[in-house]
């Protein structure tokens, strides 16, 4: 088959390789997916570059653990009608040495979603990191049905989900963006309102909007930065979800503003998840997109052998978008 792979740490086109290698088969449990498009995440550039020291556990790795393609063999114990089934791919690469960036992959077969049929392999490679990360921030402490919900980072990827998320819970959906392109994009999301934090006061806003009231739940992509903030908007009882800290590994927590609100701060990484979490955002996201109310936006695609190009696209960080590898 032909794949993509690194056996080092670096930047992407010096240690990206294009080539054959051999086709795997499916084991007990598994099933192998042809797969037709492949989604890149900063987790997948990070992984690849040794961001902050992260080791390499394997002497060779097929990258990105988003994808979409057609099942095509199964292994023991896997009902033989999955094969042809369409499917969406999440965490293609963790826990083992290859992911989605080649034209098979085999992975635990909980692991293959159903692809609704009205979506695209371009759009099932979208989901998995960004929607799922989404699910959790958004419902992982209860209903938001008549809450509201202030998402930082609204035309980011998993920003961009939450929004549709959060509203299709019966939520009103807050946003920060930087500049009016993101701004667009995050009320083409459905966002009932944005704020630029580049341009105005966001505390001052989203008290204006909530008629004082603030908002029962936060979903934040750069908790160092926004810490205070968050604090001073939270409501009693509410929940801070975070995903990244920002331009810092450390955040220095107001504790008291916190405590006086009984307010809960939730770190959220999804490939810390549970099988039960997992299994809830999948079939979330199935019925959301079953309905018509969730939609992927892609920025850019790219052949297989263009990879290390695409992802130096993604860490430039100029695109609005998931980053897609067409397979086939």
């Amino acid at each position: 088959m032909k794949a993509i792979w690194y056996e080092q740490p670096g930047e992407a086109k010096e240690v990206l390789h294009y080539g054959e290698m051999e086709t795997p088969e499916p084991g007990p449990g598994e099933v192998r997916v042809a797969v037709k498009a492949s989604g890149i995440n900063p987790s997948d550039t990070k992984f690849r570059s040794g961001w902050m020291g992260l080791k390499q556990p394997y002497p060779r790795t097929i990258p990105h653990n988003d994808g979409a393609g057609i099942i095509d063999a199964v292994g023991e114990g896997i009902a033989s009608d999955r094969v042809g089934e369409r499917a969406w791919i999440y965490e293609a690469q963790r826990g083992q040495a290859f992911g989605t960036a080649a034209e098979f992959v085999v992975i635990p077969a909980h692991k293959a979603i159903p692809m609704p049929e009205n979506l695209s392999f371009a759009e099932g490679a979208s989901l998995g990191v960004p929607a799922m990360t989404a699910h959790f921030l958004i419902f992982s402490d209860g209903p938001v049905n008549g809450k509201t919900v202030l998402i930082h980072g609204g035309a980011g990827a998993v920003g961009m989900y939450a929004i549709q998320l959060a509203k299709w819970g019966g939520a009103t959906a807050i946003a920060t963006i930087s500049n009016n392109e993101k701004a667009e994009v995050a009320l083409a999301m459905g966002a009932d309102h944005v704020i630029n934090y580049n341009t105005e006061n966001v505390k001052q806003r989203v008290i204006d909007i909530t008629e004082k009231r603030r908002v029962e739940r936060i979903a934040d992509v750069a908790l160092a930065t926004n810490i205070e903030l968050n604090a001073s908007l939270i409501r009693p009882n509410g929940v801070i979800a975070a995903y990244e800290s920002g331009n810092s590994p450390t955040v220095e927590i107001p504790f008291y503003d916190l405590l006086y609100k009984n307010a809960m701060l939730r770190t959220v990484l999804v490939y810390a998840m549970s099988d039960e979490a997992h299994a809830a955002a999948a079939q979330g996201i199935n019925d959301v997109i079953a309905n018509g109310a969730l939609k992927s936006l892609i920025a850019a695609r790219y052949a297989l052998d263009e990879t290390a190009t695409a992802h130096d696209a993604m860490d430039s960080g100029k695109l609005i978008g998931k980053v897609i590898v067409d397979i086939a």
